[in-house]
């Protein structure tokens, strides 16, 4: 049996929503999921994500960015890595690129510099092939860029 017995009006449904919105910033996907979840009809979905957009509690340019920067900030993704999870959840392709102009160049190779020899310290392995595969394997998993990936190994084992 479901266990979501509750049935929700529109006003109530959207008053959950707005709230869940408002704790962080959401997707399409994530709010439809919700509302799907919550048992509403595909007229009532529309209507609601209508009242988000307007009421500015959904805006997709918005939640991209905050992605992008979160992911990079906190988790230490590659652009790969963040492309690949926003396209998962349906964002454009113009609020990708918008959402990857939030990370510093800058900061992006001070980031990968720290990550690869903060890993590097922890590979135990001596085979020096093996110590590349390794810390190659880590960082392109995170998202980083082939080429960027490869002039690191080749800058931290020579």
């Amino acid at each position: 049996m479901n266990q979501q017995s509750k049935s929700y009006t529109v006003q109530e449904a959207t008053k959950k929503i707005e709230s869940y919105c408002a704790y962080q910033d959401r997707c399409h996907k994530e709010v439809v999921s919700k509302l799907k979840d919550m048992g509403m009809i595909p007229i009532a979905i529309d209507t609601i994500l209508a009242q988000l957009i307007e009421d500015r509690f959904l805006n997709e340019e918005r939640f991209a960015k905050s992605f992008a920067r979160g992911k990079f900030n906190i988790k230490k993704w590659g652009k790969n890595r963040i492309v690949r999870e926003l396209k998962f959840r349906d964002i454009s392709k113009y609020n990708i690129t918008t959402a990857l102009k939030e990370i510093e160049p800058e900061a992006y190779s001070t980031t990968l510099d720290h990550l690869a020899k903060k890993r590097l310290d922890q590979i135990t392995e001596t085979n020096t092939q093996k110590r590349r595969k390794k810390l190659a394997d880590y960082l392109l998993y995170r998202g980083w860029e082939s080429h960027l990936v490869y002039e690191k190994l080749q800058e931290l084992i020579p």
